[in-house]
């Protein structure tokens, strides 16, 4: 028996299988994945904003896109993916001479430059002022505020505002920076009417044996008259009227209980009250 001879066919040449040409190939079709994405994003967004633009938008794509097809009768994919393979050669060798290139050293005149421009910088640099209160402007409670707020300023500890109903003449309490216990009385008078003497006997009478002051202060947004200067004299009492805590407040004066003659002149509560 005789079995047909099957004829076998020649193998036509083809085209060989480059790696390189391959993985460039992908690498390619993957960023214009990436941009053809971008782009229809930002066209999404745009149609939702303007409509009109987009239809202008995707009639220009499409125009451009059949004149290059046209223009572009001899296109070959293959030509694409060498002179993109090449060129991504390029890039990569002039990167790596880039990279092995030493960074040079910045030169003394750079910072001979530099500095004097950061000295200038320094030298208009100024403390930002501190900002005084207007105790004109503010009512009882708050005046007595800003005089806490004045013994805190100034290194004073345990300051507390006690003033109100039942305070038997103490508005602020503090502990000085010696040590020594001030108690203050608050008067938030008007330019007219001034502290007089009785103001004075009510706390004298309180201010040392009640609250065992060491410093006495009556401070007024005021002044005092004669009879109650002369009072507050005898009994040790710090009168600070509105020029003096004016000065106080600037800084340009002592703080009350810094008045350290008119402390040492007082005499003890005792011998106060036996005259």
């Amino acid at each position: 028996m005789t079995v047909p001879e099957r004829r076998i066919r020649p193998r036509r040449p083809g085209r060989r299988f480059d790696l390189r040409a391959t993985a460039v190939l992908f690498g390619l079709a993957a960023v214009a994945l990436i941009v053809v994405g971008w782009l229809v994003r930002m066209a999404l967004d745009v149609a939702e904003r303007r409509p009109a633009w987009a239809v202008v938008l995707v009639l220009g794509g499409v125009v451009a896109g059949i004149v290059w097809v046209r223009g572009r009768a001899g296109f070959s994919p293959r030509r694409l993916v060498r002179r993109a393979a090449g060129a991504l050669e390029a890039a990569t060798a002039t990167t790596l001479d880039a990279l092995e290139k030493p960074t040079a050293a910045p030169t003394r005149e750079a910072h001979a430059i530099e500095e004097p421009a950061m000295e200038a910088v320094v030298d208009h640099e100024e403390p930002a002022a501190e900002a005084v209160v207007d105790h004109e402007q503010l009512s009882p409670d708050e005046f007595e505020q800003a005089i806490a707020d004045l013994c805190v300023r100034d290194g004073c500890a345990e300051v507390e505002v006690v003033g109100g109903a039942g305070d038997l003449g103490a508005d602020v309490v503090a502990v000085a920076p010696d040590g020594r216990r001030v108690v203050i009385q608050c008067k938030y008078y008007g330019d007219e009417n001034k502290v007089g003497s009785q103001d004075l006997q009510r706390f004298g009478g309180t201010c040392f044996t009640v609250h065992e002051a060491d410093v006495a202060v009556l401070v007024t947004s005021s002044d005092f008259t004669a009879p109650a200067a002369e009072y507050a004299e005898q009994c040790g009492i710090l009168c600070v009227n509105e020029s003096q805590l004016r000065d106080w407040s600037e800084g340009l004066g002592p703080a009350p209980w810094a008045l350290n003659d008119l402390v040492e002149e007082a005499t003890e509560p005792s011998d106060r009250y036996s005259q």
